[in-house]
């Protein structure tokens, strides 16, 4: 083995990049002066690209593996550096170590609310956010088109272009699918999909691809919302006066614990009934035409003794006309349902006008 052979053995190099950072796409393999010696090692590990650049124009780029880097498999660079046949001197080259694998966790939400018009609530604004994933699947156009000469450049400094396109592309496809705001929920898949679809003509020419993109939430304004939850409430009562009075029917045995309590709870269950008879007529979409008549007035229904026997029941038009026969007198047992017993007739309150109408008894002739 010659002295030069010798030399050259000893001056052969290994390039790598050994990535010990989560948020690095692009890293330059740092050389002095950019020199490489020929038949150096390059050593491509998964998840990476190498690009070699010379003079700003890109060279050849590898996938994973291990070279050896010699005229053979650096064509387009022995091209662009004039080699010819089998140079073996040192030469300058940067090299770019380019991750591709996906970066994933990404955030993405909107710095202001998105106006819309819905077909229920009328104008709207509404907030979104959510998650997605990119990888670079174009090494040397991402160099080329973005990364340029950075010595490092991370996923940070690309994000935010990321989250401005996928807004605005958003705010386009919300308008465009026209879905109630209420119905939103059942399709973020779907609008997930979709703007992946919409967005990812917009990223080919930077060599990125942006993956899993997930709309994780779209809200209401708080106050629409509070709206929203009132509105939710009086669907779950239901019957306002049933309700009303349910609750004040269970305040009152904590009521009657108290001095004047029971009192209290007294006044409450009139103003509430009252107060609900009031709103729930007002809360019903069309009062006028789903109000029912109220219930025909209830008359009084007597039995009647007659000879040791119980006759009737009888209305107070039947008992009046019994009255003016005489076949009804102010002695005669009546009782009704509530009635503790049996009470002569001209002790019921109710049945004292009947007698007050009655004709005197004949004189006797």
């Amino acid at each position: 083995m010659g002295l030069w052979d010798s030399i050259k053995h000893q001056l052969i190099d290994i390039v790598q990049w050994l990535d010990e950072t989560n948020d690095t796409m692009v890293f330059r393999f740092e050389r002095y002066a950019n020199e490489i010696k020929y038949g150096a090692k390059l050593v491509v590990r998964e998840s990476q690209n190498a690009v070699f650049v010379n003079e700003g124009k890109i060279g050849d780029v590898f996938k994973p593996g291990t070279y050896t880097l010699t005229t053979q498999n650096l064509p387009i660079l022995s091209t662009l550096l004039g080699w010819k046949y089998g140079f073996e001197s040192p030469f300058k080259a940067e090299v770019y170590f380019v991750n591709t694998k996906r970066f994933t966790d990404l955030k993405w939400g909107t710095k202001n609310p998105i106006m819309l018009r819905d077909a229920e609530f009328g104008p709207l604004r509404l907030r979104a956010f959510g998650t997605y994933a990119l990888r670079v699947k174009d090494p040397a156009q991402l160099i080329r088109e973005i990364a340029g000469t950075n010595g490092r450049f991370t996923v940070e400094e690309i994000t935010e272009q990321i989250r401005n396109m996928i807004v605005s592309r958003f705010a386009d496809a919300l308008g465009e699918s026209k879905i109630a705001a209420l119905d939103l929920a059942a399709n973020y898949s779907e609008l997930g999909d979709f703007l992946s679809k919409k967005i990812q003509p917009d990223f080919d020419p930077y060599g990125i691809e942006v993956l899993n993109l997930m709309v994780e939430n779209i809200s209401l304004p708080p106050e629409v919302e509070k709206v929203l939850d009132q509105r939710t409430s009086m669907g779950v009562i239901g019957n306002l006066q049933a309700y009303t009075q349910f609750q004040t029917a269970n305040a009152i045995p904590d009521a009657a614990k108290n001095p004047g309590g029971l009192a209290a709870a007294g006044v409450g269950l009139g103003l509430g009934i009252g107060m609900a008879g009031q709103v729930a007529p007002a809360m019903a979409p069309n009062p006028g035409a789903s109000a029912a008549p109220p219930p025909l007035p209830q008359t009084s229904s007597f039995f009647v003794g007659v000879g040791g026997q119980q006759a009737g029941p009888y209305d107070m038009q039947t008992l009046q006309q019994q009255v003016l026969s005489g076949r009804l007198t102010k002695e005669s047992l009546v009782w009704k349902n509530g009635m503790p017993q049996w009470t002569a007739a001209g002790q019921v309150p109710e049945l004292a006008n009947l007698f007050n109408n009655a004709p005197p008894p004949l004189p006797k002739g």
